[in-house]
């Protein structure tokens, strides 16, 4: 069953998305896991956009979302945006409301310093690596990735279970990191990234636990093709590199 308005409305929701773009996979993983139906337009990031979407969104980025329960009637930009209004509009497991008790408050900031650490602190090193000119560097840059995640994310995570902050279940912390997770774990095969990446982050056992956990969830899968999305990040390393 969706989860229920806050105003009793179910809304009539459009995806404007693309399956290969990981801030897009937010918006999918916050509507599954609040069970809310919504109606999907693929948009093609690999040419001009139409001028029919950026009178939707003029930034030409994915995920857009077009949002109607009656009352409201908008459009939302931003992955972040995106997936942070869906949970506030729905509270549930993903993030209480702000008056729900006590500690809401105070789990919600938590969930926003860590995802705000996440990103300002260890996702950057990640495009890095990719980025890479030589092997050498590529391990480098590696192994300041671990270094990262290993000051910055392994101490948030000590209370996991095995989700953030104690939780059984996802919550808007794995929403907004997810999307990244499970790249980095699919793309450490030696060639994207070294394979010594996913075999020191083993060695974290808050983090690895986390994101183990994390990515063999249905709503951060149903959607992912690891196939085409790698092999396309592989074109793209190529033509950059190619380009300088």
């Amino acid at each position: 069953m969706a989860a229920s308005a806050t105003n009793g409305i179910a809304p009539k929701i459009t995806l404007y998305t693309n399956h290969g773009c990981p801030w897009a996979h937010r918006a999918h993983i916050a509507l599954k896991e609040l069970q809310l139906p919504y109606e999907e337009v693929i948009i093609d990031l690999d040419r001009p956009r139409d001028e029919w979407y950026l009178k939707i969104n003029p930034r030409g980025l994915v995920p857009a979302i077009h949002y109607n329960n009656d009352l409201v009637d908008s459009i939302i930009t931003e992955s972040g945006v995106v997936a942070q209004f869906l949970a506030d509009s729905f509270p549930s497991h993903l993030l209480p409301a702000s008056h729900a008790s006590p500690t809401a408050p105070l789990f919600r900031a938590k969930v926003n310093f860590f995802v705000d650490t996440y990103f300002n602190k260890v996702n950057s090193i990640l495009f890095q690596i990719l980025r890479a000119e030589s092997e050498e560097e590529k391990k480098q840059k590696s192994e300041e990735f671990v270094t990262a995640v290993e000051k910055e994310i392994e101490p948030l995570l000590q209370d996991a279970a095995p989700f953030f902050g104690g939780s059984k279940e996802m919550t808007l912390a794995e929403v907004q990191t997810a999307p990244f997770i499970l790249r980095l774990y699919e793309w450490s095969d030696g060639e994207l990234l070294p394979t010594s990446t996913k075999e020191s982050l083993e060695k974290l056992p808050n983090f690895s636990k986390w994101a183990k956990a994390t990515i063999a969830q249905e709503s951060v899968t149903y959607i992912w093709d690891g196939e085409r999305v790698t092999r396309r990040t592989k074109e793209k390393i190529a033509k950059l590199k190619a380009a300088k």
